[in-house]
C-alpha cells in the first residue's frame, strides 16, 4: 500500500508489555503507523485534543478493561466527538454480553486478544476502509435476539422530527420490501421468489439502498431500518448478517 494511504493507529491499554507488543507487531506492516499509545481513556482523549492533523489517527485499538474510562465508554466518547474514527475493542474474554456491549458503544469491532497479529492487521486495515467488521458477530442468535428486542423500544420512541428521517423517503417501496426481507433472514435467492423478481434485481436493490444511505454493507441497513421503524420487526429473527452471495454487490 502506498505510503500515502497508511493507517495512523493509536493503541489505548493500560499494560505497557502489551501495548509495546501490540506496536511492535503492527509497525512491521508497511501500510500501518502507530502513531500513539495511551495508558487510559483520559490519556488517550487528552492526546487526540492536541494531536498534530498529519498524525490523527483512523484506527483505535481500545482494552475493554481500562482503569478508570472503560473501553466501552472511551469508544462512546470517541465515536461522539471523532465520527471518522474506527474502534476496534480487544478483551481477554469472549462474551455475548460484551460483543453487544461492543457494537451498542459503536465500535467497528471486537476481537480476542490472543489474536494472531495478521490477523488483528487485516481488521484493522478492514476498519480503516469503513468497514463495520462487527456485523460477522450478529449471526449468533442470542445477539440477534437482545439487538431486535433494543431496536424494537428504540423505533417505538423515535422522533420524527429527527434530522435523520429524511433518509427514509430516499428508499422505494420495492426497498422497503427488500429490507424487510433481509430482516427476516432471507438470502437473495429467497428474497427475489417472494418478490418475483431475478436475484440480480435483488442485488441492484440492495446496491441502492446502501448508496443511498451511505452504508457500507445489508446488515447497517436493516439496522438503522429498524432503530427509525422504517420496518417492522419479526418476532423471530435467526440472524441478520449479510449472507455469501453478496460478495459481487458494489
Amino acid at each position: 500500500m502506498p505510503s500515502h494511504l497508511s493507517i495512523k493507529l493509536l493503541i489505548v491499554d493500560d499494560h505497557p508489555l502489551f501495548r509495546q507488543g501490540v506496536r511492535s507487531a503492527l509497525s512491521a506492516y508497511d501500510d500501518i503507523d502507530v502513531v500513539a499509545d495511551s495508558p487510559s481513556g483520559e490519556d488517550a482523549l487528552e492526546w487526540l485534543e492536541s494531536a498534530p492533523p498529519n498524525r490523527e489517527p483512523n484506527v483505535a485499538l481500545v482494552d475493554l478493561n481500562l482503569p478508570g474510562m472503560s473501553g466501552i465508554e472511551l469508544t462512546r466518547r470517541l465515536r461522539h466527538q471523532y465520527p471518522s474514527l474506527g474502534v476496534v475493542i480487544l478483551s481477554i474474554h469472549e462474551s455475548d454480553d460484551h460483543e453487544f456491549s461492543a457494537l451498542e458503544a459503536g465500535a467497528a469491532d471486537y476481537r480476542s486478544k490472543d489474536v494472531h497479529p495478521k490477523e488483528l492487521a487485516d481488521v484493522v486495515r478492514r476498519v480503516a476502509r469503513g468497514e463495520y467488521v462487527i456485523n460477522d458477530m450478529v449471526e449468533k442468535p442470542k445477539v440477534a435476539s437482545r439487538l431486535l428486542s433494543q431496536f424494537r423500544s428504540l423505533s417505538q420512541g423515535y422522533d420524527s422530527t429527527d434530522p435523520e428521517f429524511p433518509l427514509y423517503n430516499k428508499l422505494s417501496d420495492r426497498e422497503i420490501e427488500v429490507l424487510e426481507r433481509i430482516a427476516g433472514g432471507g438470502s437473495n435467492k429467497d428474497i427475489a421468489d417472494s418478490l418475483g423478481i431475478s436475484t440480480q434485481t435483488v442485488k441492484n436493490h440492495i446496491s441502492s439502498i446502501l448508496r443511498k444511505l451511505s452504508l457500507n454493507d445489508r446488515t447497517q441497513a436493516v439496522i438503522m431500518a429498524l432503530r427509525r421503524g422504517w420496518i417492522g420487526t419479526p418476532d423471530m429473527l435467526p440472524g441478520i448478517a449479510p449472507d455469501a452471495d453478496l460478495g459481487d454487490v458494489d
